[in-house]
């Protein structure tokens, strides 16, 4: 089955919850992980590699958290998973050529088509649409 991470999902939560916060306020890690049910620890690593990424801004202090710091609009989802979990894709072969069965598989070129299309997708969907 496929399905995004449960980083991928919190970290699409902690986006949407501070793009619904008003006048752009700062939202903490434990505001958002008590609000969603999400384990704290793990919700502050998703933030952080956020904030190195660009997507997110850590406003420091007593009444510090995050904020959001990029673009929305021009950020696709595509990106946006795989600067979170590496390249999108159905199978390791559509990224890594080191499968043994390469030569012999008789599904290559279906599942190539089938991931194309879905990158495709993804690319067209942008973070502000999940986010709104």
């Amino acid at each position: 089955m496929l399905k995004i991470t449960r980083k991928v999902e919190y970290a699409l939560i902690a986006l949407r919850h501070m793009q619904q916060s008003p006048n752009n306020s700062v939202s903490s890690a434990s505001q958002i992980a008590s609000k969603y049910g999400i384990p704290q620890h793990l919700l502050a690593k998703i933030l952080q590699q956020m904030t190195r990424d660009g997507l997110i801004q850590a406003v420091k202090g007593p009444t510090g958290g995050y904020k959001i710091k990029a673009d929305l609009k021009k950020i696709s989802l595509k990106d946006f998973f795989e600067k979170l979990e590496g390249p999108l894709g159905l199978m390791d072969c559509y990224f890594n050529t080191d499968c043994l069965q390469m030569k012999a598989c008789n599904i290559l070129s279906p599942i190539q088509k089938i991931n194309q299309n879905m990158r495709d997708m993804f690319s067209k969907t942008t973070l502000l649409e999940i986010t709104q």
